[in-house]
């Protein structure tokens, strides 16, 4: 039995994109490097080895944390595939700009202690002094269905600023909206970074550390970039309801992104920006939180759930209004007011990085800042193993 449609919640933003279906065989347009972020072991990276083995482009991989490193990479993905594998370590080492978001939120509930967004942001410098054109970040939990369906969705490139692809298998969604959709509620997925073609010349946009993340690189000063979605991927599966911290962690992200594209849907709006004042957020804060109140309740009555998974998710709801009970409609002007200074303080750095596309070494050595320790990492191209 499907529930009605909540007013609290917009539970799709698909009118905002242009959605392709089968492009022609004919059209392929060329992917100059995949781009990785990982924590897991380097098996799971076979798939996108074969993917840019197929395509014929580096394999980026990003490692972090205790079970991934560029040494077992080296080891593990196949000697054909041209692979240039860097461990991140202190990411405050990195050579990003000091983001006024990133101060904004330090000292508080707030705070994120994840390094995906700068992993991105470190394919996005690396793709600027290598001069890659076009780049795909792939989660490594994510499988494209056809390797020509990526280089079909750069071909769009040549129009758009970001094609992503859409995602199969097990629903990109956070945590509430995965409780909604359990408990009968609409909601569709939208697109996202873990399978996203960017074009790299045309916009300086970056990831904030911030769940959301890809939302915000989408984001332009008033409207979205120019967005479609073709392909096809599939996410594995995971227990969204698995620890509640989860659900707690991406509250503020998820308010930050589902209130911007909530003024993006009003069609007669001329951009988002003119509207995400203090007021909008108080209203878009007690929205919120009828809406999870509205999923909770649902949870809590399903007689669908087993008791076990009832009580994780209940816990999860619970941790997410904890932490929306915190938010301010000013914060959340604050840290609008912050993007839009790291947008021009990105565009500056990326602009001051040199050319180093005949120098895969001196381009590694400048993604951290003078003084630091290098990266440690390896490249094994195919011609030279």
């Amino acid at each position: 039995m499907r529930a009605e449609a909540t007013p609290h919640h917009h539970d799709s933003h698909r009118h905002l994109i242009d959605e392709y279906g089968d492009l022609p065989d004919n059209a392929p347009g060329p992917v100059h490097a995949i781009v990785v972020p990982t924590i897991r072991h380097p098996r799971c990276l076979r798939h996108a080895a074969r993917l840019a083995q197929h395509l014929g482009c580096p394999l980026v991989s990003l490692h972090s944390r205790n079970w991934s490193n560029a040494g077992l990479a080296a080891a593990i993905v196949p000697s054909a595939v041209d692979l240039i594998a860097i461990d991140i370590g202190d990411v405050g080492a990195l050579n990003l700009p000091d983001f006024e978001t990133d101060a904004l939120l330090r000292n508080t509930p707030f705070v994120r202690f994840t390094d995906l967004s700068a992993k991105r942001n470190l394919g996005l410098a690396l793709a600027r002094m290598m001069g890659w054109q076009r780049i795909v970040f792939l989660d490594d939990d994510i499988e494209v269905g056809a390797p020509d369906e990526m280089s079909r969705a750069a071909s769009l490139l040549d129009i758009y600023e970001v094609v992503g692809m859409r995602i199969g298998g097990y629903p990109d969604n956070s945590v509430v909206c995965h409780a909604h959709r359990e408990t009968g509620g609409c909601q569709d997925s939208f697109v996202g970074g873990g399978a996203l073609a960017v074009e790299t010349t045309r916009n300086f946009s970056f990831f904030p550390n911030v769940y959301n993340e890809d939302w915000f690189y989408l984001l332009g000063e008033k409207t979205l970039r120019p967005l479609a979605v073709t392909g096809m991927v599939r996410q594995r599966l995971f227990d969204p309801f698995d620890r509640p911290v989860r659900a707690r962690d991406q509250e503020f992200g998820d308010v930050l992104a589902e209130g911007i594209f909530w003024l993006l849907d009003e069609p007669s709006r001329r951009g988002w920006s003119e509207g995400a004042d203090q007021q909008h957020w108080a209203r878009f804060l007690s929205r919120r939180r009828m809406f999870i109140d509205d999923v909770l309740h649902r949870v809590r009555a399903s007689p669908i759930f087993p008791s076990f998974h009832r009580k994780a998710a209940e816990d999860c709801l619970l941790a997410a209004l904890g932490r929306l009970s915190l938010i301010k409609p000013e914060f959340c002007v604050a840290y609008l007011d912050a993007w839009r200074e790291d947008r021009i303080r990105w565009e500056r750095h990326l602009s001051g990085l040199p050319n180093y596309s005949s120098s895969l070494a001196d381009a590694v050595g400048l993604l951290v800042k003078e003084g630091k320790p290098e990266l440690r990492w390896r490249h094994r191209h195919p011609h030279l193993s």
